[in-house]
């Protein structure tokens, strides 16, 4: 904790010891608890929208969809009650069972979703949100237990089944699920989902997690402790750091590229296939950094990486170059960058949560990231339509230069504020 006079008194923390699972098998539970969470913002934000407008369901109705992207970016709200109740006084934890309930919740939703093919727009939106709940709920437990069970050493491994887990989740939940709703319809496709969440979730319910240190009831987590803490703030400022070049590149990336002339059908494949290898070669790029240099200096090689590609980017932009393939290789790139990205950093920023609360701390980081990446896609958007694409992408470009030396400026905070 921080020592600083003007930082809050610090908490009393409850320290888990390293714990003596084995790696494969955290990794495992781990990677399918994320997986099944993705596979319901797959099938949310990209599945559920392709399928309704099949049936012929009007724009605005699709839209409202979007209404569950809101739990994720609130699920802050929620995040210290739901701590309190994984973490007792004792020290026991009850990770596993908040997980294996919130996935039953979803199994549930499911499972009612494969019955209601002739139901109402409002009725799956009511499912599509609580399963968004469950699965939001759900991640803010996981999240913790993987701060509290993978060392600093073996976090990177750990964000590596995290951000991995989320790509291979959406692939479920958009390509397999709209492919096996045009094979075999509504009930197989939901059941199939249901059933693939259930197997997802056994290596969770094998875990026994070992017992933490007691701690005193006056410690326990809260919202405002979070907010009060020097690291969580800072770390706040990374996130928004990090981010903001990388998502105002990746909200433009289909409409330039449509407006560039590569057909939709390309596009779809580019977003699909080619996507998801590039996230899953990010994530594995930026798992191999976390473990190799440390998640601090991994963050940092990554950020100056993420230079280079969206200054390529921009250049290739601003200059007016029409290698549609050049251009196309380069949001790729970019794509994969995003990916060794979110692992580094959600490494470094693991390392920064309160060992009292590291579920409530950890949410804050990532209910950040996907506030920074709405404002930034809005203004991106809004860049584009009055000043174009080329100088949107040089801003873009710019944001992530300023990036790694406002990473040294934190980290430098970061460092007097736990001297003694």
């Amino acid at each position: 904790m921080l020592s600083s006079p003007s930082a809050p008194v610090a908490l009393p923390l409850a320290q888990v010891p390293s714990s003596p699972l084995p790696l494969p098998r955290l990794l495992a539970a781990a990677g399918g608890v994320y997986t099944a969470q993705s596979l319901v913002g797959g099938l949310t934000f990209l599945g559920m929208p392709a399928i309704l407008r099949a049936e012929n369901v009007s724009l605005d109705r699709i839209g409202l969809v979007s209404l569950a992207m809101l739990v994720w970016a609130l699920k802050f709200l929620w995040a210290a009650p739901v701590e309190r109740l994984r973490l007792r006084p004792d020290g026991h934890r009850r990770s596993r069972r908040l997980v294996l309930v919130g996935e039953a919740v979803v199994v549930v939703a499911l499972v009612l979703f494969s019955l209601d093919e002739g139901a109402g727009f409002t009725t799956l939106l009511a499912l599509l949100i609580l399963m968004a709940i469950a699965s939001a709920t759900v991640d803010i437990v996981c999240d913790a237990f993987v701060i509290e069970q993978f060392s600093e050493s073996r976090r990177g491994l750990g964000n590596v089944a995290q951000v991995g887990g989320g790509y291979l989740g959406m692939i479920f939940g958009s390509g397999l699920f709209v492919a096996a709703y045009s094979a075999f319809g509504w009930m197989a496709a939901s059941f199939m989902l249901a059933a693939l969440v259930a197997v997802f979730s056994i290596p969770m319910a094998t875990i026994r997690e070992p017992k933490g240190e007691p701690f005193p009831r006056s410690s326990m987590p809260s919202l405002a402790n979070g907010l009060r803490r020097r690291d969580v703030q800072i770390g706040i400022a990374m996130t928004i750091a990090l981010e903001m070049g990388g998502r105002m590149a990746q909200a433009l990336a289909g409409p330039f590229l449509v407006d560039a002339g590569l057909p939709l059908a390309t596009l779809g494949l580019l977003n699909g296939i080619g996507g998801v290898a590039a996230g899953l070669a990010g994530t594995a790029l930026g798992g191999l950094l976390a473990h190799r240099l440390g998640p601090r200096r991994a963050m940092f090689a990554v950020a100056l990486a993420h230079v280079v590609t969206l200054s390529l980017l921009a250049v290739a932009i601003i200059t007016g170059a029409d290698n549609l393939p050049l251009l196309t290789a380069l949001f790729v790139i970019e794509s994969a960058m995003m990916a060794a990205t979110f692992v580094t950093s959600y490494a470094r920023l693991m390392g920064l949560t309160s060992p009292s609360q590291p579920g409530v701390d950890f949410t804050l980081f990532q209910c950040a990231s996907a506030i920074i990446a709405a404002l930034c896609g809005m203004t991106a958007g809004l860049l584009a339509a009055r000043t174009g694409y080329a100088g949107t992408f040089g801003l873009a470009a710019i944001l992530s230069v300023v990036a790694p030396p406002l990473l040294l400026v934190f980290e430098n905070r970061l460092a007097k504020g736990s001297r003694p």
